[in-house]
This record gives C-alpha cells, sequence and structure tokens, in this order.
C-alpha cells in the first residue's frame, strides 16, 4: 500500500514539473513577442 501511494506522489510530482514548465515555455514565448512588437514601435518612430 506504502508503494502505490509513493507511486502516486511521485507521478503528481511530475505532472506538476510539466505544467510549470511548460508555463515557462509560454511566458518566455509572451516576453519575446512583447520585446519583438516593442522594436517595430521603436522602429517605426
Amino acid at each position: 500500500m506504502t508503494r502505490i501511494i509513493a507511486s502516486i506522489a511521485v507521478l503528481c510530482a511530475l505532472a506538476a514539473c510539466e505544467t510549470v514548465e511548460g508555463a515557462g515555455q509560454d511566458i518566455e514565448n509572451t516576453g519575446q513577442a512583447i520585446s519583438q512588437e516593442s522594436n517595430n514601435v521603436q522602429a517605426d518612430m
């Protein structure tokens, strides 16, 4: 029974890591898009 609970806990931890990693990539992509748009606006001035 302890092994089952430990296995479930490990799987949940791994799933959380994947979610955080995906969110980090989304935030990074958003930052890059904002930077690019900012550069475009500055170039048009």
